[in-house]
């Protein structure tokens, strides 16, 4: 592609690199200057233009942005008409953002003219959303970086993986001073998380914070769910606490205890015969994003979690943090004649933060 300032007389054909305005004539950026607006400017006293002018081997911004998106797009997106050298694409239905990921560097590596933008992989999204956008940096890029990038995507390489409305039974333990208000708010955030899949809760109980309890339960929701979810009277700390070990007792394998998202430290996966189960974190009883929004999205989409995918989770992993937020089982020195017991309460706060 050419660029740059030529005689006003050489520009007729050619597309305008900037936006124009002398008197009572207007050139928009992108615009091809015809006659009538040589003639126009001359009169004006405009000697020269600055401009771009394709090549034989140059394909025009529009035209590469709209076969380059819909080559990388996968069947559950659709890509809009490009303008100014850009193609958005968006989902056609609800559910987790699936990327090559190396296969988006390699084409943004392809030449500058061309680049491909993304939500992150695993995001969630909602139909209508927009999900990734080509845009083309100049007005053409040469053919031959075009048939690369074309070649590089012969297979989608960004999609979504639609959400499944999955059978979901709820397991909520109690102890003494756990009030059912809590589990009953607990319970609604759940359902608001699982109704942009359009999952069930097919069944709500409550019972002791004990392992022979929990695990016979357990099994019980095992066969009839695709998903559960146990809600602990307190946070897990060690895979021999209550709710891994009934999964174990019950037969069930634990996939990964604890993950490197905060909030949502003390997240369990395993599965019990064709059921996943999630011991939820202190932070699953928030409406807020944290790591258990991110294990339970991807189940929803229907993407088996591994221990490495949990794994691979720290960069950006990092949800929250104030400067006011407390350290994990530190101690607060209460005033003098409190009758609380020291601690207690910061407890309770990292809980429910992790």
């Amino acid at each position: 592609m050419k660029f740059g300032p030529v005689p006003l007389n050489g520009a007729i054909g050619a597309t305008v690199a900037h936006a124009l305005h002398v008197g009572s004539v207007t050139l928009k950026k992108g615009e091809v200057v015809t006659g009538d607006h040589v003639a126009a400017l001359a009169s004006l006293g405009v000697a020269e233009l600055m401009v771009a002018r394709m090549e034989v081997d140059d394909v025009g911004e529009n035209e590469a942005a709209q076969r380059l998106a819909q080559t990388i797009g996968g069947v559950h997106l659709s890509t809009d008409r490009a303008f100014t050298g850009r193609a958005n694409l968006f989902a056609r239905t609800s559910g987790v953002l699936s990327l090559d990921v190396e296969a988006v560097n390699r084409l943004n590596a392809i030449d500058e003219s061309l680049t491909l933008a993304t939500l992150p992989p695993f995001r969630a999204v909602v139909a209508g959303e927009m999900v990734a956008t080509v845009k083309i940096i100049p007005f053409a890029v040469s053919r031959q970086s075009l048939n690369e990038a074309l070649r590089l995507a012969g297979q989608p390489i960004v999609d979504l993986k639609p959400f499944q409305a999955l059978q979901v039974g709820v397991l909520s333990t109690v102890l003494p001073g756990l009030k059912p208000s809590v589990i009953r708010k607990t319970v609604q955030h759940l359902a608001d998380r699982l109704a942009i899949a359009g999952a069930p809760i097919v069944a709500d109980e409550t019972l002791p914070h004990d392992t022979r309890a929990l695990s016979e339960r357990l099994i019980g929701l095992s066969r009839k769910c695709d998903l559960v979810v146990v809600f602990g009277a307190s946070a897990i700390t060690d895979r021999r606490d209550v709710i891994p070990a009934a999964l174990t007792e019950a037969g069930g394998t634990i996939e990964q205890f604890g993950m490197p998202v905060d909030p949502g430290n003390l997240l369990l996966l395993g599965r019990l015969g064709r059921a996943w189960v999630i011991g939820a974190p202190g932070c699953a009883r928030s409406p807020k994003e944290n790591g258990f929004d991110w294990i339970l999205q991807r189940l929803l989409a229907g993407i088996e979690v591994t221990r490495d995918d949990i794994r691979r989770l720290g960069a950006g992993g990092l949800l929250m943090e104030i400067v006011s937020r407390p350290q994990p089982r530190l101690d607060t020195v209460l005033p003098l004649g409190s009758k609380r017991p020291i601690g207690v309460e910061v407890a309770a706060d990292n809980d429910a933060l992790l």
